[in-house]
């Protein structure tokens, strides 16, 4: 990465000396075993696939309790206004351990789709996946994974991409190897009332438009809450969203997300460091308050830009900085833990903070800004506004990296900060489904 830090001898003996305490020690767990559930016959399980292959505007799928074994997808294509139920999260299972060919477990496309009470085990790659809908409801559905390498997951657990008016409410997801919810390149979006743990990205907002996320708990992964803009998408930049009255504990889980070698950015979340509450990259208009964002070992709120990668930032309609956010009114409590240094966004966090080696930061700011809006950062050129009781009491880090790695500079003073701003959200119509 062109602007962190690499490893060096007095990290390196840092690590070493050091690292055993700030390992976290994981309180990931099933919410249930499913094991213990009826198997369903062959003919039931057949009786499942025929529903979605006959499928028709207005259907109701109803699955009724037990745990499908599955070889093959469940797909909905271009089919509208059908509902997918099962007798709760608890009762009915389908397990893709099976399945051999394709990717996600359960894929969607139509309009006006609901899936509920229901829990997905086991896909290859994503659990349930739906693209393209205007209208996609996710109510008391669990996704997870139940295998120990976690490397070999699924990449996302709920994954509604390129959609517009998404509702996902009362749901679980865990152990993904990316993000356990995700939205992407979306937009009207409400994620609420869920559960994300043990991946490494719990809930993450990314490249889309009108959000709201609250009453969430996310907890032991790498990095709680993520809001992410990133370039050559098919949608760019995109803009307004709230995080507000979520839960985002410990999350200090070991990032287990593999590079992938066939894209030119690789996999942007490998390089959040575990303890990392919540992350705001190339994000554009976000206001985050009234989070309780407890024992994150490395940092409470990250605001980064994409230089921060060290990846190509050259894409059309994109910008690579963040601008336009709004701290207030959290609850910050830092951790005794030491924050991590599997990560070199974690070193730069730790070694190069203002407050001395080794100290969890509740915020911090990369420090990179649009130098053709203004000749210094003292300007507030990017518009980060960040009222939290109480400043002088919490670690915050304003960082220097525009000299590159051997000359990093680092400021506590948040003055050029302290102001409000306004950001606006209307997600009226996702409350409707």
């Amino acid at each position: 990465m062109k602007y962190l830090i690499h490893h060096s001898l007095v990290l390196t003996a840092f690590f070493i000396v050091f690292g055993i305490w700030s390992c976290s020690t994981s309180t990931t767990e099933m919410s249930f075993d499913s094991s213990k559930l009826k198997k369903a016959s062959q003919e039931d399980v057949e009786k499942i696939i025929e529903s979605f292959i006959l499928a028709k505007d207005g259907d109701v799928i109803h699955i009724p309790a037990g745990f499908y074994n599955l070889k093959t997808q469940l797909i909905l294509d271009n089919i509208n206004n059908v509902t997918i139920k099962g007798e709760g999260m608890e009762q009915t299972v389908l397990s893709f351990r099976e399945l051999k060919a394709g990717g996600e477990g359960v894929k969607l496309v139509g309009n006006n789709i609901k899936i509920e009470n229901i829990s997905v085990e086991d896909a290859p790659g994503d659990g349930i996946k739906s693209q393209h809908c205007d209208g996609i409801t996710f109510r008391k559905v669990n996704v997870t994974w139940t295998n120990g390498d976690k490397s070999k997951n699924g990449t996302y657990a709920i994954y509604p991409v390129q959609c517009k008016n998404v509702m996902i409410d009362e749901c679980i997801a865990s152990h993904s190897k990316d993000a356990g919810i995700y939205v992407g390149q979306s937009e009207n979006i409400i994620v609420r009332n869920s559960l994300a743990f043990g991946n490494v990205a719990g809930i993450e907002i990314e490249n889309s438009d009108n959000a709201e996320v609250y009453g969430n708990t996310a907890r032991d992964n790498s990095g709680g809450i993520l809001v992410f803009n990133l370039p050559g998408l098919p949608k760019s930049d995109g803009k307004g969203t709230k995080i507000y009255d979520n839960d985002v504990i410990s999350n200090n889980h070991v990032n287990f997300a593999t590079a992938l070698s066939d894209e030119p950015n690789g996999n942007t979340v490998t390089m959040i460091p575990p303890g990392s509450g919540i992350v705001l990259l190339a994000a554009k208009e976000v206001e985050v308050y009234n989070n309780r964002i407890h024992k994150n070992k490395t940092v409470g709120i990250a605001i980064a830009n994409y230089h921060i990668t060290g990846f190509p930032m050259d894409a059309p309609n994109w910008s690579p900085f963040t601008s336009n956010i709004f701290l207030h009114n959290n609850d910050l409590k830092r951790t005794w833990r030491l924050p991590d240094l599997s990560k070199e966004f974690g070193q730069l966090i730790s070694v190069y903070n203002a407050h001395g080696k080794g100290k969890t930061q509740d915020i911090i700011y990369d420090g990179f800004w649009d130098k053709s809006l203004s000749d210094n950062i003292e300007t507030n050129p990017m518009n980060i506004c960040i009222q939290e009781k109480e400043m002088e009491k919490l670690n915050f880090t304003l960082f220097d990296l525009w000299e590159g790695e051997e000359n990093i500079k680092s400021s506590k003073d948040y003055s050029p900060f302290n102001c409000k701003t306004e950001i606006k959200t209307d997600v009226s119509a996702v409350t409707k489904l």
